[in-house]
C-alpha cells in the first residue's frame, strides 16, 4: 500500500502514479521547447505493437504564432482553462500502414497512441510540470486544420503546465480541482474471467 497526494494504492507502487494527476489550474509561464520535446520524447519510446509507433503528435507553445488556433480548436469548456497551459498538443495516431500485416488496419493503434500519453505525463510530472488529457476537441475541425489524410485518427489533446492556485479557476472548475481517487482493484482487474460493470 501506498499514499501519496490524498491519495492510497492497494499494492505498493511507486509514489510518482499517485502523484500524477490531471489539474486545471496553470499559471500560464512559458516552457522551454525543449522540455517539451524531452516529454515528447518519452512518449515515443513508449512501447507499440510490431514497433509500428503510431502516435504523432501537433504541439504549440504558449505565446507562438499558432497558440490562439490550438485553444480554438478545444471544445469552449476546456478552452477556459487551457489557455493558460504552457503548451497544447494533439496525439494523432495512424491506423493503417501498407507495410502492416498485409496492408491491414492496426487493430491497436489508439492503444499503443494512449500508452505514448501516458509516458508524456508521467516525463511531465518528473520535469515539475502537469499534463490534462482532453477528450473535449473539435476533433473534425483539428483533421481538416492540419490537412490529416485518412488512416489517421484524433485521439486527443493534451494541456501542459506548472500548477496554479485553483483561484485561477471558474467556481464550477474550483471544485472540480483535487486528485481523483480511483474505483477498487477489484472492480477493474479479474482473474479468470470477465465481469462487465
Amino acid at each position: 500500500m501506498t499514499k501519496s497526494n490524498s491519495r492510497e494504492s492497494q499494492y505498493p507502487i511507486e509514489p510518482l502514479f499517485l502523484d500524477r494527476w490531471s489539474p486545471r489550474a496553470f499559471t500560464g509561464e512559458a516552457i522551454e521547447e525543449a522540455t517539451l520535446l524531452s516529454m515528447l520524447d518519452a512518449a515515443h519510446w513508449a512501447p507499440s505493437s510490431a514497433n509500428q509507433q503510431p502516435w504523432r503528435f501537433i504541439y504549440a507553445l504558449k505565446g507562438s504564432n499558432d497558440w490562439d488556433k490550438f485553444v480554438a480548436l478545444l471544445v469552449e469548456s476546456n478552452q477556459e482553462w487551457a489557455k493558460n497551459a504552457s503548451a497544447l498538443i494533439f496525439v494523432v495516431s495512424k491506423g493503417f500502414n501498407g507495410d502492416f500485416s498485409e496492408g491491414r488496419k492496426s487493430y491497436t493503434h489508439s492503444f499503443d497512441a494512449g500508452t505514448a500519453w501516458g509516458y508524456l505525463a508521467l516525463q511531465a510530472k518528473l520535469s515539475g510540470f502537469y499534463a490534462h488529457g482532453m477528450g473535449g476537441i473539435e476533433h473534425e475541425k483539428i483533421k481538416r486544420t492540419f490537412d490529416i489524410p485518412e488512416g489517421y485518427r484524433v485521439e486527443a489533446g493534451i494541456a501542459v503546465g506548472r500548477l496554479a492556485d485553483k483561484s485561477v479557476l471558474s467556481e464550477h472548475n474550483q471544485e472540480r480541482e483535487f486528485p481523483s481517487q480511483r474505483k477498487p482493484l477489484s472492480e477493474v482487474a479479474f482473474k479468470g474471467q470477465f465481469i462487465a460493470g
